[in-house]
């Protein structure tokens, strides 16, 4: 495809491409840093598109693909490791066993809802916090992943709803 041909397509899609940049972003500042972004990357990439290929079929994944690596990015920014021990516990003394009789009321009335589940819910969820993974259960109770994660899901909402007052 010609520069000049390639340009004019893509001009005539910037009013789409900032419709569905706004549907991803539902910022129109962003929206507007999308839709540049994914110009410049159209046009440093001209070279790669082949005119068999879809263009606006091409376009949109570019844009697709800039705003789940800038989301990821922004996410993997976020996120902040503690590496200093955690002394807590350790300094905190015999303060810890004041509350040990709340404790094992809550803990009991959780066991009590859990052990009142019928054993399909029950079993994956033991297992769930026990530690093992959605796949480690799916594998060991011959279930399907979705079924797995479902009924973990289930369980933690009843739990949710039937513990509501110990908030």
């Amino acid at each position: 495809m010609r520069t000049a041909n390639f340009a004019q397509n893509l001009l005539s899609l910037q009013p789409e491409l900032l419709n569905f940049a706004y549907k991803l972003t539902a910022d129109h500042e962003e929206a507007n840093d999308l839709l540049q972004e994914t110009s410049l990357k159209a046009l440093d990439n001209e070279d790669r598109y082949t005119d068999e290929t879809n263009f606006k079929g091409w376009i949109y994944t570019i844009m697709r693909n800039i705003f789940i690596n800038n989301y990821r990015k922004t996410l993997r920014d976020q996120t902040y490791v503690d590496t200093t021990d955690n002394q807590y516990f350790l300094n905190q003394g015999i303060d810890i066993e004041v509350d040990s009789t709340e404790v094992a009321y809550d803990l009991k009335e959780i066991r009590h809802i859990v052990n009142g589940l019928s054993k399909e819910y029950r079993v994956p969820f033991a297992m769930y916090v026990s530690g093992f993974k959605y796949r480690e259960i799916a594998d060991r109770l011959g279930l399907p992943l979705g079924t797995v994660k479902s009924r973990i899901y289930i369980t933690r909402q009843k739990l949710q709803q039937d513990l509501k007052d110990f908030r």
